[in-house]
This record gives structure tokens, C-alpha cells and sequence, in this order.
């Protein structure tokens, strides 16, 4: 088993950044590909950013390219998704999620079997 738990979620003026945090514990070693989702009030659950156990390769949605940074630090086992000029459309519960079958990077919810308990991210305007 694994273990995700978020935090850094708060309350932010439109244009802040905030930086969320995911430790895992448990069997960390088993994962590999760890990412990002979030579901907004009234909408789906979707795909934000994953990277890769060696932090080597990272990918976004396209709603996020070039404002969100997904990075790890295996060290620590946490992972961090660094997200600048804040908008009112990103407050949404952000999950951290854990692949540790397979391989990859992917957008699928199906791909990850590991969810934290989300983390709350509201930005006023």
C-alpha cells in the first residue's frame, strides 16, 4: 500500500501562486509515474500534470502548460506541483495520484491506483 497526503491548499487572490506538497509513504518504492488531478465544483475529475520517477520527463493538460510545474524529490518521497498566476477556473480539490503499475506518463484516471484525500485550492477574484 501507499500513502498520498496533500497539503498547501489554501485561500489565494487571483494572480498568487501556491505550492502544493504530496508525501508518500508506505511502499514508495513500488511507485513510479506520479501526478496531478483536479475536480472543480459541478465537473469532472481531470487530468493536471505527471512526471516521471526520475523527474526526467514531465507532461501538463494544456489548460496548465506554462503556469504549472510539476517536480520530486524522491529523497523526500514528495512531489510538488508549483502553480503561478492563479485564476478563479483553477479552484478545484487537487488529488495526487501514484502509478505503480505500468509505466509512463499518462492522462488517464485509470492509470493510477494510489489517490490522496485532495487538497482545497480556492482563488478569488
Amino acid at each position: 500500500q501507499v500513502q498520498l497526503v496533500e497539503s498547501g491548499g489554501g485561500l489565494v487572490q487571483a494572480g498568487g501562486s501556491l505550492r502544493l506538497s504530496c508525501a508518500a509513504s508506505g511502499r514508495t518504492f513500488t511507485t513510479n509515474t506520479m501526478g496531478w488531478f483536479r475536480q472543480a465544483p459541478g465537473k469532472e475529475r481531470e487530468f493536471v500534470a505527471a512526471i516521471t520517477w526520475s523527474g526526467a520527463s514531465t507532461y501538463y493538460s494544456d489548460s496548465v502548460k506554462g503556469r504549472f510545474t510539476i517536480s520530486r524529490d524522491n529523497a523526500k518521497n514528495t512531489v510538488y506541483l508549483q502553480i503561478d498566476s492563479l485564476k478563479p477556473e483553477n479552484t478545484a480539490v487537487y488529488y495526487c495520484v501514484a502509478r505503480t503499475v505500468g509505466r509512463g506518463l499518462s492522462a488517464l484516471i485509470g492509470a493510477y491506483d494510489y489517490w490522496g484525500q485532495g487538497t482545497q485550492v480556492t482563488v478569488s477574484s
